[in-house]
């Protein structure tokens, strides 16, 4: 049925006001020789407001021998599942603060997902396969991505004020790295950039043993 007149014209109104208030930040991560950086977490925090919760599963499957992605994020609270797509069993694990677990040998999906509860790093090896390594970013906000190959992220988020974080497992010091931000409703992205000092790579060692679990 055809949209009357008057209603479709109050309804390009509304999308075009919608348009004209989506926010977001497009941020740019490089190395300290210039060279884009790919999987750093980059998230935005409110300030003087709480962020809302809007939790997204993860998942982190085995293959290869490795656990893909290398650096999951979630936001705490969140529910990280971890398939087993190899033809060998894993015992996954992790010592580190942020969670600690321990789940046995297994192979498919017979594992339960994992509650991150505290925001932090958290660690993973597997037991019987030394090599493997990756990371999970816990952040308290739902405002967060990923750097791509080209070192780039973009997050939408309402206009307001931040605090943008970027954080990578080898960047020198452990911390991640912040900048105040103030988003302003409109259709360009809010432009952001940070460059981080990395460890070189292996100075921690190449496994999760040498990883400090």
């Amino acid at each position: 049925m055809p949209i009357p007149a008057r209603r479709a014209a109050l309804l390009l109104l509304s999308l075009g006001a919608g348009a004209a208030h989506a926010s977001g930040i497009a941020v740019q991560v490089r190395d300290g020789a210039g060279q884009a950086l790919a999987d750093v977490v980059v998230y935005a925090e409110p300030e003087g407001a709480a962020a809302p919760r809007t939790m997204r599963a993860g998942s982190i499957e085995q293959k290869g021998l490795k656990f893909l992605p290398l650096v999951t994020v979630v936001q705490t609270g969140s529910s990280v599942a971890f398939p087993n797509n190899d033809k060998v069993r894993h015992h996954i694990y992790s010592f580190s603060p942020a969670k600690k677990f321990d789940q046995k040998l297994y192979a498919g999906i017979a594992a339960s997902p994992q509650v991150f509860d505290k925001a932090g790093v958290v660690v993973l090896g597997c037991n019987i396969h030394d090599k493997m390594l990756a990371y999970v970013k816990v952040v308290d906000t739902p405002y967060f991505a990923k750097t791509d190959g080209a070192g780039a992220a973009r997050i939408e988020l309402p206009g307001g004020k931040y605090v943008l974080r970027a954080w990578h497992f080898r960047a020198v010091g452990g911390a991640a790295a912040e900048q105040a931000l103030l988003v302003k409703g409109g259709d360009a992205p809010s432009p952001a950039a940070f460059t981080l000092t990395l460890k070189p790579a292996g100075a921690d060692g190449d496994s999760a043993a040498d990883a400090g679990l």
